[in-house]
């Protein structure tokens, strides 16, 4: 398998995993691409329209689909406003933003759809409706339609078990603002047949985006490992340390957001609502009191009216009452090793499980998609910076919590045995369908 040497320097890494990224491995010599001359998409929201908007802009003719006039109405005033403003600042000329809107085509009928070469569902991230989606999708779409989901991290082979046509499904996670991100995760199921692939990484050079292959797991390779780097900084609020010291630390390291930075711009009540009692019993007390972010004025910082944020006294009082914590002493350095080293285990992890081609592409997801910062590559060229044995020592420490954090096999070995993070290779992608043609 393809994969990056260790020993560049970070741009010359950076600029050969890019390159990289876009090599599909296991995918049948001489496979063809299917033809994707109109494209469908299944809601007009943030994530919908800014997905339009990308094959729009290609040139693209694109259908879609609501279900009340007013959120159509809406999405397309969203749209019109997007590119007016790009227009204005001298993007492209003015007369294209007509251009453009000329290419999208609003309908309340799923059934307009059917001639559509390609049609991306971009409906709530939730698998009953997904599920109902695709069932009409299969029953209205004509054969050789690939049919994607833009799903963040549900299990692409259930919704694809909903149809007769499981080898035309693919996830195509696009990444928030959708029209500006230039991550694509094409995220490759266990039926996905191989020119449906090949096709999904043309479109995605079509339409100007960074697309890498992943495979079917919770949160797919981007949010899986996200995931573990927010279960890690709650944690830490239970150990008293405060969402403003943990974002510093974050922000120190180069992000330019930290998770509760991050969590009040999206918002605290995303899969909350009232009366609720998750997980997440901080955010649910915030969320009681009516402090969901900065659209309220208020979420785990305090925001003045232009929204200028600062550490929040209540929210400093309902963590203490949750928790029982007593202020914490813990150093920056501490700090950012339990969020930064946890998610180098969980990209080895996720390499382990053969859910991702190659460790480089992971690192291409982290930059792209998530403001990993570019002088330190991406998590597993990070791992490489500090080695095997720093990241394997904090890990036994979160791993003695919390065994869901216990050291990957794969860290354990490089740190006895020696070797890179980037160097690993543990077989790559690895899905039902891949491997039987192997065996067979």
């Amino acid at each position: 398998m393809t994969k990056v040497q260790s020993g560049m320097d970070v741009a010359d890494y950076l600029g050969e995993s890019g390159k990289l990224a876009w090599q599909v491995d296991d995918l049948a010599p001489g496979t063809q691409t299917r033809p994707v001359r109109s494209v469908g998409i299944i809601g007009a929201g943030t994530m919908g329209g800014g997905i339009a908007m990308n094959f729009a802009t290609a040139g693209i003719p694109v259908t879609i689909v609501e279900t009340k006039q007013e959120a159509l109405d809406r999405g397309f005033e969203v749209m019109r406003g997007n590119y007016q403003r790009s227009a204005d600042k001298g993007r492209f000329p003015q007369d294209e933003v007509e251009v453009r809107m000329g290419r999208m085509t609003p309908t309340l009928k799923m059934e307009d759809l059917a001639d559509c070469d390609l049609v991306i569902e971009a409906v709530f991230e939730d698998m009953g409706i997904k599920r109902e989606v695709f069932t009409k999708l299969d029953a209205i779409c004509k054969d050789g339609a690939i049919l994607a989901t833009n799903s963040s991290g549900l299990d692409i082979d259930e919704i694809a078990g909903v149809t007769k046509r499981p080898e035309d499904v693919i996830g195509l996670h696009f990444f928030s603002p959708a029209n500006v991100m230039k991550l694509l995760e094409v995220v490759r199921a266990d039926h996905t047949a191989d020119d449906v692939v090949a096709t999904s990484m043309e479109v995605a050079k079509k339409i100007n985006k960074v697309a890498v292959m992943a495979g079917v797991c919770p949160g797919f390779v981007g949010n899986r490992i996200l995931r573990a780097r927010q279960v890690q900084a709650n944690k830490l609020l239970y150990k008293g340390v405060m969402p403003w010291d943990i974002d510093a630390a974050i922000n120190e390291f180069g992000f330019k957001m930290g998770p509760y930075q991050m969590s009040d711009l999206a918002g605290l009540d995303i899969g909350w609502s009232k009366g609720a009692k998750t997980a997440n019993p901080i955010r649910d007390a915030l969320c009681e009191m009516d402090r969901r972010g900065q659209k309220t004025g208020a979420g785990y910082y305090d925001y003045d009216e232009a929204r200028n944020r600062k550490p929040s006294e209540v929210t400093e009082t309902v963590i203490r009452d949750v928790t029982g914590a007593e202020p914490s002493t813990m150093s920056k350095e501490e700090i950012t090793e339990s969020l930064i080293y946890p998610m180098i285990n969980e990209a080895v992890k996720i390499l382990e499980d053969n859910k991702a081609q190659r460790p480089s592409d992971i690192d291409v997801i982290w930059i792209n998609g998530y403001g990993w910062p570019q002088d330190k590559g991406g998590p597993m060229y990070y791992g490489d910076m500090v080695g095997p044995k720093a990241v394997l020592a904090r890990m036994e420490k979160l791993g003695a919590e919390d065994p869901d954090f216990a050291p990957a096999e794969t860290l354990k070995k490089l740190a006895a045995e020696g070797g890179s993070f980037v160097d690993l290779d543990l077989g790559g992608l690895k899905t039902a369908g891949t491997e039987k043609r192997k065996a067979g």
